[in-house]
């Protein structure tokens, strides 16, 4: 029986963990057995469980990170630790996910990846793998990661750091040791968009092919009648994700129609203007398929994105997705199930949000039937396991 060993900050908690989540679920059913080792979270899984780490140890990392722009150069201990298990298990296969997260040493882990032999897939959810610092960079324009870090632009942006740049060290570490494995490792973008910049990276020669990310459509369906409700959803609410572009659309929009977004923390709920609702973020999926279901259009101002799940939940709930021209955002959009605006067109917003109303296009029967024809997780997730199968059979 082949083993799979998947390694990601969380087990199956945010887009990420729901991804491996599932990817494991699927390798389970194909007569796999399967591992995920994860940094933080209480986490209910059918793979086996491995955390790396404690929260203490976590936190040590994290402070290291931010004084001294070391993220994932601490955890030595814990990663050890976790290599040791890994040995015993001796996988066919190891997914990285996350990497990033203030749990996992990267240089112990592929030194140990160089000793272990097998084929390494390395699905990446963000561009941190290939910057000195940033996991994204498109607000900034910055782009001396093509030929080397350095007097880094970004230093607050995660994995914040307050006292020392350390882009030069880490962008010099992070090309010597990621590209260390070879033809033994496989990059996954889950989005052309960032599929272009890895070409452009010091992985210009490892091999690459993007698999979208898929989402369960038997929880995200069509399960509540319209309101004149605006709907926004993320993990994370802050200036890139677009959330005061919606302070903007309440002006602009009609009083009739309610604004709600979710993923708020408590201050930020308590700082809204008059008229837009807040939720924090919420682990029940049936009651964001109704929220998803119920709204007129779900808004997705983002300034910087891979590939947000958030687009596909609502298509798939028969809502249409109005995104900004942002990194992969737009690649799950058609004319069918939404529409795509520039970045910072809060007019432009409204403007589709009213046709939207008028027109009753795009339908949410179309919404729907695309949804379950390009992001069925069980269909998307499947590239993985044929995957897992050519690079053992290539390198047997």
């Amino acid at each position: 029986m082949p083993k799979l060993l998947q390694i990601n900050v969380t087990a199956n908690q945010g887009s990420t963990g729901k991804i491996a989540e599932q990817v494991g679920r699927l390798a389970i059913s194909q007569g796999w057995d399967s591992w995920i080792a994860y940094g933080r979270g209480l986490p209910q899984s059918q793979s086996q469980l491995i955390r790396i780490g404690n929260d203490l140890d976590m936190r040590i990392h994290g402070v290291q990170s931010r004084l001294l722009d070391n993220h994932g150069l601490a955890s030595k201990a814990v990663t050890r630790h976790f290599i040791e298990e890994a040995r015993r298990i001796n996988p066919d296969v190891i997914h990285l996910h996350n990497i990033h997260g203030y749990y996992l040493n990267y240089p112990l882990l592929f030194d140990y990846l160089k000793e272990w032999g097998g084929p390494v897939v390395w699905t990446l959810h963000d561009c941190w793998p290939f910057t000195g610092h940033c996991a994204y960079f498109m607000m900034s324009g910055c782009e001396k990661w093509t030929e080397g870090c350095h007097n880094c632009e970004s230093l607050r942006a995660y994995p914040a750091s307050l006292l020392k740049d350390g882009s030069r060290r880490n962008y010099e570490l992070k090309k010597n040791i990621f590209t260390s494995l070879g033809d033994r490792l496989t990059l996954v973008p889950v989005s052309h968009y960032v599929g272009d910049y890895i070409g452009r990276s010091f992985f210009g020669d490892t091999r690459c092919e993007v698999i979208h990310n898929g989402i369960d459509i038997d929880v995200f369906k069509p399960c509540a009648p319209k309101e004149k409700l605006v709907l926004g959803v993320a993990n994370v609410w802050e200036q890139r994700k677009g959330l005061f572009d919606f302070y903007k659309l309440r002006e602009l929009l009609p009083r009739e129609y309610k604004i709600l977004l979710v993923g708020l923390t408590k201050k930020q709920i308590a700082g809204l203007p008059e008229g837009i609702d807040g939720l924090s973020r919420t682990e029940n999926q049936t009651e964001l398929a109704k929220l998803y279901s119920k709204s007129v259009a779900l808004v997705n101002p983002t300034y910087e994105d891979n590939y947000p799940t958030v687009n596909l939940e609502a298509i798939a709930c028969g809502t249409p997705v109005i995104t900004y021209r942002t990194g992969g955002s737009p690649e799950s959009i058609t004319p069918g199930t939404g529409v795509v605006i520039d970045q910072g067109d809060v007019r432009g917003i409204a403007d589709a949000v009213l046709q939207f109303e008028r027109s009753g296009l795009p339908s949410v029967d179309d919404c729907r039937a695309y949804a379950v024809a390009h992001f069925d997780q069980r269909d998307c997730f499947k590239a993985y396991l044929e995957m897992y199968d050519r690079l053992r059979i290539r390198l047997c």
